[in-house]
């Protein structure tokens, strides 16, 4: 696949969308609920728009009765079509796309996978590499071995998806290529696991000298094994710099409530950081002395 050549860009325009979990007559209600904020936001002029992790979960309530793993794998089946759906919109509605995760199976191993949709009609996906203990023993999935940052005609961005932006080793990588943007889909039950996931990516945004978009889903979710309840507050992160705002936060949204964020990104304010920031993480690390190297196989 032939990515695409970026044009250097300054201000890049980013939507949120934080969306409630509700039970859905089947696929195509779920196409028409996206597709009204798809349409939203390319009114706004978005040029990105980040979506949930397990964003079509609602769709899983007809298989509770056959069991956690088989109701997902079920779930699956829709993936393809989705994604196919989220990349027709992307060309339609001119944005890129980041999907949000659905279920995959692959080899009889199920992934967590985001997928990047451009607005050039190209698609990329970044699978979790890290699945939690409830992934595991309630669904038996696996985590990805790739790790990449994407090019895009608004920058360069990475995906870390809910529980990964907890492993800093991730973000640093990621930094390490030139990543921009860290886009940080998630899905957190509890206010607890929520802060874990807001607490680290914002740790990212300062360490990596980069922006990090998180979106996460709200409200209940009844018929769906796993997926009770959901918490969240969606947010824009910076660097904690003079051109940032001061407490590192560009916007937010407010807990329970379905709604959506937009943002404008400054690219050069990371540009004016790595030179002249009054502290240098990623110049200034001591690689004399420590280093995060790749060593998996999808290096």
């Amino acid at each position: 696949m032939n990515n695409p050549v970026p044009t250097p860009r300054h201000r890049v325009r980013v939507g949120i969308v934080q969306l409630a979990m509700r039970p859905m007559s089947g696929p195509e209600a779920f196409y028409e609920h996206a597709s009204f904020f798809l349409e939203a936001m390319a009114g706004y002029g978005a040029d990105f728009v980040c979506f949930p992790e397990y964003v079509n979960a609602p769709l899983m309530a007809p298989w509770k009765a056959d069991g956690a793993p088989a109701a997902i794998r079920n779930l699956a089946e829709l993936t393809a079509p989705m994604r196919d759906f989220f990349s027709r919109e992307a060309v339609a509605k001119g944005l890129n796309i980041i999907t949000g995760s659905l279920p995959l199976v692959e080899d009889g191993r199920l992934y967590n996978v985001v997928y990047l949709c451009r607005r050039d009609g190209t698609v990329e996906e970044q699978r979790k590499i890290h699945a939690t203990p409830s992934e595991e023993s309630e669904w038996q999935m696996s985590g990805g071995d790739r790790l990449e940052v994407f090019e895009t005609d608004a920058g360069k961005v990475g995906i870390l998806i809910c529980y990964d932006v907890e492993f800093p080793e991730l973000g640093r990588l990621l930094a390490a290529e030139g990543m921009q943007i860290l886009f940080v889909p998630f899905c957190t039950d509890t206010a607890s696991g929520f802060h874990r996931v807001r607490y680290c990516a914002q740790a990212r945004a300062i360490e990596n000298e980069c922006y990090v978009v998180a979106a996460g889903s709200v409200g209940n979710l009844p018929g769906v094994a796993n997926m009770d309840f959901q918490y969240a507050r969606s947010a824009v992160f910076t660097p904690s710099d003079y051109d940032f705002p001061e407490n590192a936060i560009l916007t937010e949204a407010p807990a329970g409530l379905e709604t959506a964020l937009i943002a404008d990104l400054d690219l050069a304010h990371l540009e004016n950081l790595h030179r002249r920031g009054s502290v240098r993480n990623l110049r200034q690390r001591r690689t004399d002395f420590y280093r995060v190297e790749r060593v998996a196989k999808g290096e």
